[in-house]
């Protein structure tokens, strides 16, 4: 049972969309970048289409790739201050008499 060229592209876009779905932002961006690079010319454009992601994202991923060692968000999904705000607690009001 041969498999055309084709159909194992398709699965094997399919499992990186699969394992690019587990992954944290961080990570997605990270893993975009390095399956983009192992690509060479034209690796940006095609795994931001087959993840379904930005080209800048890709390019994001690749400057962070660059600067590993110097991450200030090391350990951290988002950048400090990043994210949505807190909620503030709302104040209860008294009951109608």
């Amino acid at each position: 049972m041969a498999i055309s060229l084709r159909e194992a592209d398709s699965r094997t876009e399919q499992r990186l969309r699969d394992f690019a779905g587990t992954l944290s932002e961080k990570d997605r961006r990270r893993f975009a970048a390095i399956e983009a690079t192992q690509r060479g010319h034209g690796g940006i454009t095609y795994i931001a289409g087959v993840l379904r992601i930005s080209t800048r994202t890709i390019d994001r991923g690749i400057a962070e790739l660059d600067h590993l060692k110097d991450d200030p968000a090391a350990g951290r999904v988002r950048r400090p201050g990043a994210g949505r705000k807190k909620r503030s607690i709302p104040k209860r009001r008294k009951k109608p008499t």
